[in-house]
C-alpha cells in the first residue's frame, strides 16, 4: 500500500511522469496484498487531496479491475466471477503484463467512466466509494435533486466493470438486482431505487449510506474480536434482513463483511442482492430456466457454503452458514476455517474453536450454523438469532453481566472508535463488491409472495422472554407488535425490536418500555415472570411516589421522605414492598418488624411510609422499589430490615415458584418504580 501511495504522490509531484508512473504502479499492484476496495479507497483519497488527471484517475481503477482476476490469495473476500457457467476459477499465479499508459492505442480498453463524469446529463460521480468483482461505486450528485432543493440530493451509483459489461447476460443481471432489490423493503436492507444505461455504461441507483463496510472493522490491524455485548446487534440486524428476504423467497448468495455496511448513525445494511438466487420457484417464474444469476457464478470463496461451491440449487442455510462465519469473525478476529473454503475444510476435517468467553448456549447456535453439511446447519435466520441471543444461564449467578446484549449506539461507538485508528471515515454506499442477478420475469413485476402470518400470543411471548434482563409484555395487532415493560439499557430499544422484527410476520414494532441499568438486571429477572403473567391475567397492582402525578418523574432529592401510594388487584392479597439501593442491599418496607401484618383488601390504595420514617441519602442514582402482592404471606417469618439483595433474591425466587404452584399463575401480582436520587445543593 505505501508503495501504491508513493506513487501516487510522486506522480502528483512531479517527480514521475506518466510512463514511469505506470511502470511503477503495475510493480506495486503485482506485489499488494492488500484488497481492490482498499486500493480503491486510498486513490479516492488521494484524489481528494489533489486532483489527478480525469484520464489518469480512470487508468489505475482499470488497473485495479485487473487485479481482481489474477488474485493470488485462496479464500479473500473479493467477489470472483466465473464466466462458464459451473467452471472453476482459476487463477493465473503470475502477474498480468502491464496495460499500456494512456495515450498508446495499442491494447487499451473500453474506458470506463470515472470520477467527473456525468450520466444521462444527470447524475455526477464524485467520488469512488466501494468496488468489486462487477461493479464499481461512485457518491454521485443527482442533478434533479439539486435543482429541486432536495436536502438529501446524493445517491449511490453502480457502474458495471467493463470485463462484466462484456458477459452477455450481465444487462439482464442489473435488471433483475434492481427489479429484486426494489421488492426487498426492509430498514436493514440498503434501498434500490432503478438501473439505466448511458451508452455502454451500465448502472443502477441506490440509496447513499454513510458509513463504512464491515470487512473494514474485521481488518483494522490488531482485531481481535468484540464483547459478546457489541456483536450482537450487529448479528441481529445482518440475521434481520437475511431473514425478511428468505421470508420472500429469496438467498443472497454472496454475504460476506464487505457487503454490510454500519451506518454512522449505528444501523446494520446488508447491501448487494445482486446474485440472490430465488428459492421458492413458482410456476409463474417462467424465465428461470432462461436465466439463472447463479450461472454468472459469483461467490466469495471464504463465506460460501459447501452446496455453493458444488452447484447445489440455493438455500437459505447458505447464508447462515456465510453469517456464522462473519460472526465468529466479529466475537474473535479469526475466520472459524482459517479462511479456506468450506470444501477443503471439510475434506481436512476441521473443526472451529469455541471463542473465549462465549457461553455454552451462544456457541452451540454458532456452532450449529457453521456446519459443514447443510442438513446439520440451523434451518432458519430467525432459530439462529433466538439460540443465539438466548443467555441459556436462567437462574444462575451473573447472569446479566455475561447476557447482555449491547444496543447499537454501543456498536456506534465502538465501530467510530476502531476507524480512528486508520483514518477519517469515507462516505461508504452501498457494496464493495456488486452486482449480479435474480430470477424473475423480465416484463413483468415479480410473483407476489404469500405474506407469512403474524405471530401468535404464545410465540410472542416466547420472543420476549429471550430477551435477557427485561419485563416485557405484548400484543400482536396484525403486522404491529405493540410492547411495554421494562429492559436493559444494554440491551435497548433497538436490540428489542431486531429481536421482534426477526419473527415471520412481524413488520412494525411500538415500544414503551423503561429502561434500567446492569445493576438492576438480577432484580428484574426474578420478578419478570410474574410480572408478565399478571398482566396477562388483567392486572391490578399499582404503585407510585406519594403525591406524584400519574406517569410523573419519580426523583427525590437527599433528605426527602420516602412515601409510596400502593394500590392492590382485585383480591385480597398480602403486599411486599422492597427498596433495592445501589448498595446492592434490599430494605424491607413492607411488612418490617414495626408493620409485620401486610394483608389488604382488593382494589384497596394506601400509603405505605410516613415523614421522617425513610429518607433518602447517599449515594445517589437510580434505585428499583418492587411491589409483590400474593394471594398467602410471601414469608412466614420476618426478615430483617436490610440485608444484602443477592441472597434475598434467591429465597424469593424459590418462595414465589411456590405459590404459584398452589394458586395457579397470575395470583402473583409485580410492579416496578424506579426512583431517580440526587445530592441537595449546599
Amino acid at each position: 500500500m505505501d508503495n501504491f501511495a508513493q506513487a501516487i504522490h510522486q506522480l502528483q509531484s512531479g517527480a514521475l511522469q506518466r510512463p514511469e508512473f505506470f511502470a511503477q504502479l503495475d510493480r506495486a499492484l503485482a506485489n499488494t496484498t492488500d484488497s481492490a476496495g482498499r486500493l480503491l479507497e486510498v486513490l479516492s483519497t488521494e484524489h481528494r487531496r489533489k486532483a489527478l488527471p480525469i484520464e489518469v484517475y480512470t487508468e489505475v481503477q482499470h488497473r485495479i479491475e485487473r487485479l481482481i482476476a489474477a488474485r493470488q490469495r485462496e479464500g479473500g473476500d473479493d467477489t470472483f466471477v466465473q464466466t462458464k457457467p459451473g467452471a472453476r476459477t482459476v487463477r493465473d499465479p503470475s502477474p498480468l503484463p502491464p496495460m499500456p499508459p494512456p495515450g498508446d492505442d495499442e491494447g487499451e480498453p473500453e474506458r470506463m467512466k470515472g470520477v467527473g463524469d456525468t450520466l444521462n446529463g444527470r447524475f455526477v460521480l464524485e467520488e469512488c466509494v466501494g468496488f468489486g468483482g462487477m461493479g464499481t461505486v461512485y457518491k454521485a450528485l443527482d442533478l434533479r435533486k439539486l435543482e429541486a432543493s432536495d436536502r438529501k440530493p446524493y445517491i449511490a451509483i453502480k457502474v458495471l466493470n467493463v470485463q462484466f459489461r462484456g458477459h452477455p447476460k450481465s444487462l439482464i443481471a442489473l435488471q433483475r438486482e434492481a427489479r429484486k432489490a426494489q421488492a426487498l423493503a426492509h430498514p436493514n436492507i440498503v434501498s434500490v431505487y432503478d438501473f439505466d444505461r448511458d451508452g455502454q455504461m451500465v448502472y443502477l441507483t441506490m440509496e447513499f449510506l454513510q458509513g463504512k463496510p464491515l470487512s473494514q472493522v474485521l481488518r483494522v490491524q490488531g482485531f481481535s474480536g468484540m464483547p459478546y455485548a457489541q456483536v450482537l446487534p450487529i448479528v441481529t440486524g445482518m440475521g434481520n434482513a437475511l431473514a425478511y428476504a428468505h421470508g420472500r423467497g429469496f438467498v443472497h448468495c454472496d454475504f460476506k463483511p464487505g457487503n454490510v455496511i454500519l451506518t454512522d448513525s449505528g444501523i446494520v445494511k446488508v447491501i448487494d442482492f445482486g446474485i440472490a438466487r430465488v428459492f421458492q420457484k413458482t410456476e409463474e417464474d417462467a424465465d428461470v430456466t432462461v436465466f439463472d444469476p447463479g450461472s454468472l457464478g459469483a461467490l466469495t470463496p471464504a463465506y460460501a457454503s459447501p452446496e455453493m461451491l458444488e452447484h447445489r440449487d440455493p438455500d437459505p442455510r447458505d447464508d447462515i452458514y456465510a453469517l456464522g462465519c462473519i460472526t465468529y469473525e466479529l466475537l474473535t478476529g479469526r475466520h472459524p476455517y482459517d479462511r479456506v473454503s468450506a470444501l477443503q475444510a471439510r475434506g481436512a476435517g476441521m473443526k472451529p474453536q469455541r471463542p473465549a468467553k462465549l457461553g455454552r448456549a451462544q456457541w452451540h447456535a454458532l456452532r450449529c450454523a457453521l456446519a459443514l453439511e447443510r442438513e446439520a446447519r440451523t434451518p432458519t435466520v430467525a432459530r439462529f438469532l433466538a439460540d443465539f441471543g438466548s443467555t441459556g444461564l436462567a437462574g444462575r449467578k451473573g447472569l446479566i453481566a455475561g447476557a447482555a446484549l449491547g444496543g447499537l449506539a454501543i456498536v456506534a461507538a465502538a465501530v467510530a472508535g476502531w476507524y480512528y485508528l486508520e483514518r477519517r471515515p469515507a462516505p461508504v454506499a452501498t457494496a464493495e463488491a456488486p452486482a449480479a442477478a435474480v430470477s424473475e420475469p423480465s416484463s413483468a413485476p415479480p410473483a407476489p409472495q404469500a405474506a407469512p402470518a403474524p405471530p401468535t400470543a404464545a410465540t410472542l411471548a416466547a420472543a420476549l422472554a429471550r430477551i435477557p434482563c427485561s419485563a416485557l409484555s405484548g400484543a400482536v395487532s396484525g403486522e404491529t407488535v405493540e410492547v411495554r415493560g421494562f429492559l436493559s439499557r444494554s440491551v435497548g430499544e433497538q436490540g428489542v425490536k431486531n429481536a421482534l422484527l426477526a419473527l415471520p410476520g412481524v413488520a412494525s414494532v411500538k415500544l414503551d418500555a423503561q429502561q434500567v441499568d446492569a445493576d438492576k438486571c438480577q432484580i428484574v429477572s426474578t420478578f419478570a415472570p410474574y410480572w408478565v403473567a399478571h398482566r396477562q391475567a388483567g392486572g391490578g397492582a399499582a404503585m407510585r411516589l406519594a403525591g406524584a402525578a400519574p406517569g410523573g418523574k419519580a426523583e427525590l432529592t437527599e433528605g426527602d421522605s420516602l412515601m409510596i401510594d400502593v394500590t392492590t388487584p382485585g383480591a385480597e392479597s398480602f403486599i411486599t414492598l422492597d427498596y433495592y439501593s445501589l448498595l446492592a442491599n434490599v430494605t424491607h418496607l413492607l411488612p418490617n418488624p414495626r408493620a409485620r401484618d401486610s394483608r389488604a383488601p382488593a382494589n384497596y390504595t394506601a400509603t405505605i411510609g410516613s415523614l421522617g420514617e425513610w429518607g433518602i441519602g447517599a449515594p445517589f442514582g437510580t434505585e428499583l422499589v418492587v411491589l409483590v402482592t400474593t394471594p398467602v404471606a410471601l414469608f412466614d417469618t420476618p426478615r430483617p430490615v436490610s440485608e444484602p439483595s443477592a441472597a434475598y433474591l434467591s429465597d424469593v425466587a424459590k418462595r414465589l415458584a411456590q405459590i404459584q404452584a398452589q394458586s395457579g399463575p397470575g395470583r402473583i401480582g409485580v410492579e416496578f418504580l424506579q426512583i431517580s436520587t440526587r445530592a441537595r445543593r449546599r
